[in-house]
């Protein structure tokens, strides 16, 4: 049987180029991302230590008073995961930024698993400010906001508290400003 040749579909563009694969999406005509607070990685610090206390606290209670060996091996290991983890907190915050741009917020997160977001000023349906515990203590707020799609809620956290207000009275004034033109 003779072999078929692959057909030569068109391109909308036949000069675009496309980016290799494994190409870093940096956005440089995006302009400059702006960070969040460096006191935020306090705020991850403390929430993964009280993680690793609840861990470590009931797998030595599973360990003394039932008698369960696998339970110390368990908790050694999550915990031994959970210091690595906390190396890499630091850098993790630094990954957090965001842009707004002519139409739309775009947001990133993540070292090895990186997330870009785009939300569409026009989509915004709720823009909200929480303060936990820990993040109030350091007068940090994260930015939550929610879109039609359930998928997209994208949340911004570590935001000083005044640039948490400014940055949703603006939003929500963008977004208002673009429904108005639907």
């Amino acid at each position: 049987m003779a072999e078929q040749p692959v057909p030569d579909y068109p391109r909308s563009n036949p000069t675009e180029s496309v980016a290799p694969v494994g190409a870093r999406l940096d956005l440089p005509e995006a302009g400059e991302w702006k960070r969040v607070s460096p006191k935020y990685v306090m705020v991850e610090i403390v929430g993964t230590v009280v993680f690793l206390l609840i861990v470590c606290a009931a797998a030595g209670a599973l360990w003394l008073l039932l008698d369960q060996v696998w339970a110390a091996w368990a908790g050694g290991l999550i915990a031994l995961i959970t210091l690595v983890s906390l190396a890499f907190e630091p850098r993790r915050v630094r990954s957090i930024g965001y842009q707004l741009r002519a139409d739309d917020l775009l947001f990133r997160r993540g070292i090895m698993y990186q997330r870009f977001v785009s939300v569409p000023y026009g989509r915004m349906q709720l823009v909200d400010i929480t303060r936990g515990p820990v993040a109030r203590l350091l007068g940090l707020a994260d930015l939550k906001f929610v879109t039609a799609a359930a998928s997209s809620g994208v949340a911004i956290p570590g935001l000083a508290e005044a640039d948490a207000d400014a940055l949703r009275d603006r939003l929500v004034e963008l977004a208002e400003s673009r429904r108005a033109g639907l």
